[in-house]
Parts: C-alpha cells; structure tokens; sequence
C-alpha cells in the first residue's frame, strides 16, 4: 500500500512540474449600447459661405447661412466713388438660384430690393434684371427676364476677412 501511496505523490507531484503559468485574462463586458466615442457631425445646422466680388475699387462683402434651404445673412458695398451700403438678407434656394431679398441702409433711409444669384460651384453672379416697386420693395419685373452673364460675380472667400468688412 506504501508503493501505491510513494506513485501517487510522485505522479501528482511529475504533474505539477509540468505544469505551465497561465495568466488569467480579465473578461470586459461591454454594454451594447455603447457605442464607442465619434466625432458629432452637425448635418442640419445652419451652415456658413461667405463670398466676395471686386470690380476695379468697389467692393461686395456676402456671409450667408444656409438652414436646410432657408438662407439668411449680410451683405455689403463698398464703393469708392459711390455710396456704400450695408444690410440684411433672407430668402432662400431654389435649385442653384439664391433668391434674396437685401434690406439695406444707405444715404440715410433704408430700402429693401429683391437680389437673385445663380450659384455654379463656388461662384455666385447677380442676376441683373428690371425691377418694379411693390409696397416699398423693388422686386423684379420679370423673373423670367432675369440675366446672369453680366451679373457682378463672387467667389468663396475667408469669413473671417468677410465679417470684419460686414461689421
């Protein structure tokens, strides 16, 4: 019985000589609902463009923020020979033309004007056409007769040298 007794050990004891060190890997559990962090893009925030046009001195300063189609912003002149003006514009996109209205100060009294532009790429040209008053805005005769070939154009500028000629 002491022979059985002496293999026992020795084999328990032969095992555990051979036994290798396992590390023991900790088990994350991760919720399914959480998701990892991403960067939060804002998709239907306003969005700003802002543009400027230069023709021999005289200057036009536009920043728009587009809202799903709903375009509002400011817009200036800057003339050197002429009189400047300043103001506000809201309207809105229809296909590739932004239909403005631009209420404005100068020489003193403020007006309002409908002003159009056809954008292709990062150009927008004022459509240039008759205008009619109607109760104390000057829109446009005809829209149908509205060009845009000899219209002032604009191309995508910094924003911040637009806002600071805006303020």
């Amino acid at each position: 019985m002491k022979k059985y007794m002496v293999i026992g050990a020795l084999s328990v004891l032969a095992m555990s000589c051979n036994k290798k060190n396992e590390t023991v890997k900790p088990v994350v559990t991760t919720d399914s609902l959480e998701k990892p962090a991403e960067p939060v893009v804002d998709t239907l925030g306003a969005k700003t463009f802002c543009y400027l046009g230069v023709t021999g001195k005289d200057s036009v300063f536009v920043s728009l923020d587009d809202n799903l189609g709903t375009l509002s912003g400011k817009m200036a002149y800057k003339n050197s020979e002429k009189d400047s003006s300043k103001g506000e514009l809201f309207g809105f996109k229809s296909g590739d033309t932004l239909k403005l209205t631009y209420e404005f100060a100068s020489e003193g009294t403020t007006s309002k004007r409908d002003i159009y532009f056809i954008q292709k790429g990062n150009v927008l040209t004022e459509g240039i056409g008759n205008q009619k008053d109607e109760n104390g805005t000057m829109r446009y005769a005809d829209e149908k007769k509205i060009t845009y070939k000899d219209g002032q154009k604009l191309e995508t500028a910094d924003c911040k040298v637009v806002v600071n000629a805006l303020k």
